[in-house]
């Protein structure tokens, strides 16, 4: 009960910093150009800050292991879920289909994922969520890119596979790990920026998922007969199954790595599917109210899956 209670509370946090965006939207105090400046910060700016001021930290042979075993952890789970996703995730519109699939496969692990885990599990939350966003990262920009353009993976472009290896998670790993692996503090006039710039991921973040938020239509959702399915297995489903998944190694495997993987799976559905429904011509109303609705839903959602990942693993 004690951590339930502790992780509603985190949630309700991040929720009542979303109501603020929620009241910009309605205010007028923000629009849509300025917001998608926001994600653009966010994105290119701080995300990279965030994963360099996470890995300001002495080296340890044991988390350097555990990193290695969240990427693994990750990238099977993600596996497993997409496995699932093709099989089993069916719609008779080719446009509705491709954004159920990258619904039920991809969290907002980033934009949800991380506030949280810094939130609960402090500064060693992130630094394992981190590996989550990266995996994440690697696959929407190879299966999920080839999945919304109806295509095999060996039609990757060169432009995709860019992206694939160079992106903002990746990018802030490059500069990240060498230092942690060298214990390398960077001076204070650059790491201080860092970290400033760092602590913008929570309550931007929100603004921006409470902007968007506010001007949510789920009456695609309520017609599809596939969105319950993948709301389903996106918040209860895929992050329950990787608990139990974990539950058997929970005596030789770090306790805040594997809580921090349930906490990213557990997130709601990735914006990044509207992004990509709207620019391969896919089912955007479909994928908005997706991602709004299952943010809305999270509220009720991560505090059990979260509050039983902390009991059991």
């Amino acid at each position: 009960m004690a951590n339930l209670i502790i992780v509603a509370t985190q949630v309700g946090v991040l929720f009542a910093l979303m109501a603020v965006g929620f009241a910009c939207r309605k205010l007028k105090l923000l629009d849509d150009a300025a917001v998608k400046g926001l994600v653009n910060v966010l994105v290119l700016i701080v995300t990279p800050c965030l994963v360099v001021d996470c890995f300001q930290r002495p080296f340890a042979p044991e988390q350097l292991k555990s990193l290695g075993v969240a990427f693994g952890v990750a990238l099977a789970a993600h596996a497993g879920v997409i496995a699932f996703a093709t099989a089993f995730v069916r719609h008779p519109a080719a446009d509705s289909r491709k954004v159920l699939q990258l619904a039920t496969v991809f969290s907002n692990a980033g934009f949800m994922g991380i506030p949280l885990e810094q939130a609960v599990f402090g500064a060693d939350g992130v630094f394992f969520g981190i590996v989550y966003v990266v995996v994440f990262n690697l696959l929407f920009w190879s299966w999920g890119y080839c999945t919304m353009r109806g295509l095999g993976l060996r039609h990757l472009g060169v432009a995709q596979l860019r992206t694939v290896c160079v992106n903002p998670g990746t990018v802030g790993l490059a500069v990240g790990l060498p230092l942690f692996l060298c214990s390398a503090r960077l001076p204070a006039v650059v790491a201080q920026p860092i970290g400033f710039l760092a602590g913008l991921n929570t309550p931007v973040a929100m603004l921006v998922i409470g902007y968007y938020l506010a001007g949510a239509k789920f009456a695609s959702v309520r017609t599809c007969g596939g969105a319950s399915l993948a709301a389903f297995v996106r918040l209860v489903a895929y992050p329950l199954a990787l608990v139990a998944a974990l539950y058997p190694f929970r005596h030789a495997l770090d306790r805040t790595m594997m809580r921090a993987i349930v906490t990213a799976a557990s997130a709601p559905v990735a914006a990044m599917t509207t992004i990509f429904a709207a620019k391969y011509g896919r089912d955007v109303d479909l994928s908005v109210g997706l991602v709004s609705g299952t943010t809305l839903l999270s509220i009720f959602t991560m505090p059990p899956v979260i509050a039983l990942a902390m009991a059991v693993l």
